[in-house]
C-alpha cells in the first residue's frame, strides 16, 4: 500500500521524467485496476502504461444515475476516490469542475490535498454547469476573468504542501469566443497561481487545440499543458505530445465502453432465454475469483 504523501508526489515526478503523461478516467475501483495494470510493448523492451488517474465529475455523475451539472461536490465524491485509492497506486487528477464559491474551492483543496489527490482542475464558468462538449447549444456562461483569478489565488494559499497542482481550464474554445480570448486568459490565470493550464475545443479537426498549443508555448515554454482529445479522437498521443501538450487525458472512454458492454450483454440474455450465447464476452468465473488478492 501507498501513502498519501507518496501518491501525491508521483504525479509531478512524472511530469519531470516524461515529456507527455497518459491519464485515463477511472469511476471505479475496478476500472483504476485496469488503469494500472494495463500495459503494451509497441515495441520489444519499450512499454506503455498509464501514468495516473483521472476522477470525472461527468463519469462519477452518470453512474450514479445523476446529471452531469455539477450536482456532487468534492464531499460528495471523496468516498469514491478513497475505494479507488485501497486498490490502485496510481496519482489522481480530479475533475473540480468550477470548483464553486472561492471559499468552498479552498475548502475542497484541503480535503482533497489531504487524501492524496495530486491535482485539481477547475473550469472557467459560472452559473449552472454544464457539459462543455454542448458548446453554444446550451446556454453557458465564462467566469469574469479577475473573479477566476481570485478562486485560482485562494485555492493556492489553501495549499499545504509542493506536490499539490492546481490547474485552470479555459473555456473559450469551446464557446466559440476564440484564440486570443483564449490565450489571453490562460495567461492571466497562470499570473494567478495556476500551475498547468487545460484548454478545451469540441471542434474535431483538433487544429484549432494544436494552434494554441504552440501559441501559448512561446509565453510559456515549461508550464504544464493538458489536453482531452475526446472530439478529435484521431490524433495520436505523439502528435499531441509533439504539439507542447504535457498530459493527455482519456476522460470518459472506461465508463462509456463498460455501459455498452453490459447493455449488449442483457440485451442478449433476454433474447435468447440464456447466458450462453454472452458467456464469450464475459470474465471467466475462475477470473473473478482470481482478480481480487484475497478472494481465495
Amino acid at each position: 500500500m501507498i501513502t498519501s504523501e507518496k501518491r501525491r508526489s508521483l504525479f509531478k515526478k512524472a511530469l519531470r521524467e516524461k515529456q507527455c503523461i497518459r491519464v485515463l478516467e477511472a469511476h471505479s475501483p475496478l476500472s483504476a485496476l485496469l488503469a494500472q495494470h494495463t500495459r503494451t510493448e509497441p515495441e520489444p523492451g519499450r512499454f506503455v502504461g498509464y501514468d495516473a488517474i483521472w476522477s470525472s465529475s461527468l463519469t462519477d455523475s452518470t453512474q450514479r444515475g445523476l446529471p452531469d451539472i455539477e450536482i456532487l461536490t468534492a464531499s460528495n465524491r471523496l468516498l469514491n476516490v478513497h475505494d479507488i485509492f485501497e486498490v490502485s497506486a496510481l496519482p489522481m487528477i480530479f475533475d473540480g469542475d468550477t470548483g464553486g464559491q472561492p471559499e468552498h474551492f479552498a475548502l475542497h483543496v484541503g480535503a482533497l490535498e489531504r487524501a492524496g489527490v495530486s491535482a485539481v482542475v477547475i473550469e472557467d464558468k459560472c452559473g449552472l454547469k454544464k457539459n462543455s462538449l454542448f458548446g453554444n447549444d446550451v446556454f453557458q456562461q465564462q467566469e469574469d476573468v479577475e473573479a477566476f483569478c481570485q478562486k485560482i489565488r485562494t485555492g493556492r494559499k489553501a495549499v499545504v504542501t509542493d506536490d499539490f497542482l492546481i490547474i485552470a481550464r479555459c473555456e473559450s474554445l469551446i464557446l466559440d469566443r476564440g484564440a486570443d480570448d483564449a490565450l489571453s486568459r490562460c495567461l492571466a490565470y497562470v499570473e494567478a497561481g495556476a500551475d498547468g493550464i487545460m484548454i478545451h475545443s469540441r471542434r474535431k479537426d483538433g487544429a484549432e487545440i494544436l494552434a494554441f498549443a504552440h501559441q501559448f508555448r512561446q509565453h510559456h515554454p515549461d508550464v504544464p499543458l493538458v489536453c482531452v482529445p475526446t472530439s478529435f479522437a484521431h490524433l495520436r498521443f505523439e502528435d499531441l505530445e509533439a504539439a507542447g501538450f504535457n498530459i493527455v487525458i482519456y476522460a470518459n472512454h472506461m465508463l462509456r465502453s463498460a455501459y455498452l458492454a453490459m447493455r449488449d450483454v442483457a440485451e442478449e440474455i433476454l433474447r435468447n432465454g440464456r447466458t450462453l450465447e454472452v458467456e464469450g464476452r464475459c470474465l471467466g468465473i475462475d477470473e473473478i475469483l482470481h482478480l481480487i488478492p484475497g478472494t481465495r
